[in-house]
């Protein structure tokens, strides 16, 4: 008796951890920061050479140091303007994104479950999916009536025929022996679709998106480059460091990658992170 009672004393309530105390315990967010530390004190290092030591680095020499590029920074970012081009590209590359998942999700399904589609649309995609997207900047600067209507498309474009290509190899590596063995037991067309062959194309879907995010983010700042942006008063971050190049401010050109970097970085977490809540199956891995 006096046994039970003690080991009922000694079980211990395991106390939940909150989400900070996880995050902070992780291995691999400390791993990043010193990575990223580590990065920073090479550039200054690299940048200063040449002043502490008479040697000028190769390449990272004329490379304004992280110090000045903050300092650059200090004074940007109090201004509206620098937010502004902030806000149009990344509604650039959204409007471009949604469009290019709302066309290209189905479009790759019906290339992957109908052979009839799949021998007349197929062979035109083919043809237009190796052409860069920065080569339909002139064109879509020609055809749309506005400035605004063209970036949008060569960002559409940019996202597009990855999800497609991503969609469409997901699907076909479906194992067949899972539709057969699901229509064995009376499963219609729509269950096949709905029960097999999208969750399991999921995983692609998802990877095409991320890499269409980061092909949307380039394709969106040479586009704000070449057509001057859209508007006077902010051109997104692509005009934003065109710009600041012809102004010859090379810590702000500096400003504008990185936050371009950390714009990519938010926007690719995001889609992942969806792919983890509409996958829970993937959470095990």
């Amino acid at each position: 008796m006096v046994d039970a009672v003690q080991s009922a004393h000694d079980t211990t309530v395991p106390v939940k951890r909150s989400k900070l105390s996880k995050a902070l315990s992780n291995k691999s967010l400390w791993r990043g920061i010193v990575a990223l530390i580590g990065f920073v004190v090479l550039w200054e290092i690299g940048s200063r050479f040449k002043m502490w030591f008479g040697v000028e680095a190769p390449w990272i020499g004329k490379v304004p140091p992280p110090t000045e590029v903050v300092k650059a920074w200090s004074k940007i970012i109090l201004y509206p303007g620098y937010w502004e081009s902030w806000y149009l590209s990344t509604f650039r590359v959204f409007a471009g994104f949604i469009v290019a998942m709302i066309i290209g999700i189905p479009f790759g399904l019906m290339l992957a479950v109908n052979k009839y589609f799949r021998d007349i649309f197929f062979p035109p995609f083919e043809i237009l999916r190796p052409i860069p997207p920065l080569a339909w900047v002139p064109a879509s600067i020609i055809f749309w009536p506005t400035t605004e209507m063209s970036i949008a498309f060569v960002t559409f474009l940019g996202a597009f025929f990855t999800i497609v290509i991503n969609v469409l190899g997901g699907a076909r590596t479906i194992d067949t022996q899972y539709l057969r063995a699901a229509q064995s037991m009376g499963a219609t067309q729509w269950d096949l679709f709905w029960r097999i062959i999208l969750p399991g194309t999921l995983p692609s879907i998802f990877t095409g998106a991320a890499v269409g995010m980061g092909i949307t983010w380039e394709v969106v700042l040479a586009a704000e480059m070449i057509s001057g942006g859209g508007q006077q008063g902010g051109g997104g971050l692509g005009f934003f460091i065109w710009s600041s190049y012809m102004g010859g401010t090379v810590a702000q050109v500096i400003v504008g990658m990185i936050s371009i970097g950390i714009a990519g970085y938010l926007s690719s977490s995001f889609i992942r992170y969806i792919g983890i809540m509409s996958m829970p199956w993937r959470r095990l891995f």
